[in-house]
């Protein structure tokens, strides 16, 4: 169930973006150059700074919506990630990962500080209230959902699997499917860098 739900929840998301612009040549991930979506965020990042697309300017980065108690699709696009930037080499410098959870509620900025940057130093977990939560969530056309479990705190939340990708001026360009395994995604960003 959980795992239909992140496709349905994709499949939503990109049926929503496919059609709405032309397509651009060369990229191996979802094209959604020109999206009506994805225009910006205003969260804190788990050292305390707000943060806002604008202070990643001149990187491409990389945006994933997702939990720390997430059993599965979580941890494993943090890995794949820090497996892409390896890939990158020098080029790694150049990309920000930013982890963007769904369930501020129990993801503190303690917690965050602890859980993201284990897969990677340079990776930053940002949050918001729930109101915040939800409104980025609705700008970027992410779905979660709370799903309950044996303890009120125990509950597991669904929501969308894939990730955004920004060029370095800021723009969103991709949508990128979870369990894609990371080459298309290097390759990808090897043509976002080297257009500056």
């Amino acid at each position: 169930m959980y795992k239909a739900l992140h496709f349905v929840g994709a499949s939503l998301i990109l049926l929503s973006l496919i059609g709405c612009f032309p397509s651009q040549s060369g990229f191996k991930n979802t094209d959604v150059t020109g999206a009506d979506c994805c225009k910006d965020f205003r969260l804190t990042d788990h050292n305390g700074k707000t943060r806002t697309l604008a202070d990643f300017r001149g990187k491409a980065v990389v945006m994933f919506f997702g939990y720390t108690q997430c059993p599965d699709v979580c941890p494993t696009t943090m890995l794949e990630m820090k497996a892409v930037l390896q890939q990158l080499g020098a080029d790694a410098q150049r990309v920000q990962m930013l982890f963007v959870t769904v369930d501020p509620e129990r993801d503190t900025r303690e917690l965050l500080s602890s859980y993201v940057p284990a897969f990677d130093p340079g990776f930053l977990g940002l949050y918001g209230d729930l109101e915040t939560t939800a409104r980025t969530a609705k700008d970027f056309r992410v779905f979660y959902q709370k799903q309950a479990g044996g303890t009120p705190g125990s509950y597991s939340v669904d929501h969308t699997a894939g990730s955004y990708v920004f060029d370095p001026q800021g723009r969103v360009r991709l949508f990128v499917r979870h369990g894609d395994g990371g080459a298309n995604l290097v390759a990808d960003l090897r043509i976002l860098l080297k257009q500056g």
